[in-house]
């Protein structure tokens, strides 16, 4: 799906995948939003929700998630989008509390949550958890969000380095998440806000792909032009190379600027007339060869 949003044009693609397990806990949303103004393109609610619990209970956790983010929009368009994301992610908090204290004998459920509201250019992206959200801009991968994890305030603190964080056996340990307290800490979700540019890619994804992709993968395969066929790709790269957990990916990709694409008309456009300026060229010089050679013919000839 595509849509022209201020002078942008985005398209978006998802994909989810049981990865290294038997049934998948992961939930996806991409939803568009109605156009801001008359004549505007549509915008996007983008989520991935990573669902713990074991067997059902992450997948029930996950789809409460997501479920409550997209009735909030569904019902509303509200102007304030950083306090609709505070709200939502509280409802979900005590909807998934509530179903884990009522369900006996089974461990409590809880969810990461990544959420990107997309109006025009403007991106604002909540997150509880250690799902990312990545911009990819200029061949550079920046990570958006900050994890809610043991290892990541580790490597805040200066106490590991990254790499020794991705092989960390704490690595999944969370520091926040939905639903595994009665009440979400006062200071979350975290809030992040960006503009787009021309050629941009964003990505929402879960952790299954963290500690089997490098960035140079992702740079790779988000740098073209579909995001159905990066979110693709990502995945079954992360099932190849044998992903503990599983993978969901969305990937919004940016088109090129109006200038860009301008640009390459002109260049095919010249192109052609260079071509057209060639087969003219070429057409009195293959009369001249011919009359040459009729000539040199016709004197052997009567010689």
């Amino acid at each position: 799906m595509s849509a022209a949003a201020q002078d942008l044009q985005l398209t978006v693609g998802s994909m989810t995948h049981t990865g290294g397990r038997e049934n998948n806990e992961d939930s996806i949303l991409v939803e568009t939003l109605p156009p801001i103004t008359p004549g505007s393109g549509p915008g996007y609610l983008l989520a991935v929700a990573d669902g713990m619990g074991g067997y059902e209970g992450g997948e029930i956790a996950s789809k409460l998630a997501i479920d409550l983010v997209r009735d909030l929009f569904a019902r509303d368009q509200p102007a304030d989008i950083a306090l609709a994301l505070k709200q939502a992610y509280r409802r979900a908090n005590d909807a998934i509390y509530s179903q884990g204290a009522g369900t006996a004998d089974a461990p409590p459920m809880g969810t990461t949550l990544v959420t990107a509201v997309v109006r025009g250019k403007y991106v604002t992206i909540a997150n509880v958890g250690d799902s990312r959200a990545y911009l990819m801009r200029a061949n550079q991968l920046t990570q958006v969000t900050q994890d809610h994890s043991l290892v990541a305030e580790q490597v805040q603190q200066g106490q590991i380095s990254e790499d020794q964080a991705r092989k960390s056996r704490q690595r999944n340990v969370l520091t926040q998440a939905l639903g595994t307290k009665e009440t979400l800490d006062k200071r979350m979700p975290s809030i992040y806000e960006l503009a787009l540019l021309p050629e941009d890619r964003l990505l929402l994804c879960t952790d299954g792909f963290f500690d089997v992709l490098t960035h140079d993968d992702y740079l790779q395969l988000m740098s073209g032009d579909d995001p159905s066929e990066a979110a693709a790709q990502l995945t079954s790269l992360a099932v190849k190379r044998r992903t503990t957990d599983n993978v969901s990916a969305i990937v919004l990709a940016v088109g090129a600027s109006l200038t860009t694409v301008q640009r390459q008309q002109i260049s095919a456009e010249l192109a052609e007339q260079r071509g057209n300026a060639m087969g003219a060229m070429l057409i009195p010089a293959l009369v001249l060869i011919v009359v040459i050679i009729a000539i040199v013919a016709g004197i052997y000839f009567y010689m």
